[in-house]
């Protein structure tokens, strides 16, 4: 049996730990929090006062913000083009994740070289040579100028997430699955899918916080008021002159709300995702 000053020592270690998990938190949430109140103050109040409690709130920066920023078409073109970027990822991304996990191939580690090789591209260094061959397809100005990339960059790590789960995955089932007289698509759509949702979920939100809140690839190959993304209606705020800073915390607020909520509601099904690819069995 332990003894007393052993399971003291224990309580206070755990308490320890508590602690510091306690301080991450306010440490990691203080930012969020910060973000909101301050979307509620006057600049005057902004500088003045800049981690207090407003001292009148000003519930009017929401409603300007959103009026001057056009943010609901701004919303709904990050929206339109998110959604169909991580649709594009996931598909292309699980699908290729289990051919490269469950198939032998000649050149197979090749491939998954070449994917992986994906990871170390500086994302920011392609923008001149897409920016070009855009302008040849015609594609500047479109959706799809920001949908192809997006998913082209993002495809490395999701087939990465992809194969190391589906690794985990006994062969077993796809065995039995077969017997039954399930073809390969069959084995995907209806066993291996609903069984990668963890994975799914991880590479949903990755996908997403990437996408939402680009602003790089939007700024080079959006100029249509009509198609802007939310980044760039933040950046409406400031000029070369100054910035607003009660109408940007605002919008920022505004535009932040989407990626807490998907992330809440994603949350659990991301921890499963980011463990069980180092699971075997």
């Amino acid at each position: 049996m332990d003894s007393p000053v052993k399971k003291l020592a224990g309580k206070g270690l755990s308490g320890l730990g508590k602690l510091v998990l306690i301080g991450y938190a306010v440490f990691t949430l203080y930012p969020l929090y910060w973000l909101f109140i301050s979307a509620f103050k006057t600049n005057e109040d902004f500088f003045r006062r800049p981690y207090a409690l407003p001292q009148v709130w000003m519930t009017d920066n929401i409603f300007r913000a959103w009026e001057l920023g056009n943010m609901g078409k701004a919303m709904i073109n990050s929206t339109f083009v998110t959604i169909t970027s991580v649709i594009l990822t996931l598909v292309l991304g699980l699908l290729a994740g289990y051919v490269l996990s469950r198939f032998d191939f000649r050149f197979k580690k090749v491939v998954v070289g070449l994917f992986l090789a994906g990871l170390l591209i500086p994302i920011h260094s392609t923008l001149v040579p897409l920016f070009l061959m855009m302008k040849e397809m015609n594609l500047l100005n479109t959706y799809g100028a920001l949908i192809l990339p997006y998913t082209a960059f993002e495809l490395p790590i999701a087939i990465f997430l992809a194969m190391g789960y589906m690794a985990s995955i006994p062969k077993e089932i796809e065995e039995a699955a077969m017997i039954d007289g399930n073809g390969w698509w069959g084995i995907f759509g209806r066993i291996i899918f609903p069984l990668c949702t963890p994975i799914i979920a991880t590479i949903s939100i990755l996908a997403f916080l990437r996408f939402w809140n680009d602003f790089s690839f939007a700024l080079v190959f959006i100029n249509s008021q009509a198609l802007k993304t939310l980044p760039l209606s933040l950046a409406l705020f400031s000029d070369g002159f100054g910035t607003d800073y009660s109408l940007t915390m605002g919008a920022m607020s505004i535009a932040v709300i989407p990626t807490i909520v998907v992330y809440l509601i994603l949350q659990d099904q991301i921890m499963k995702g980011m463990v069980a690819g180092s699971i075997k069995g």
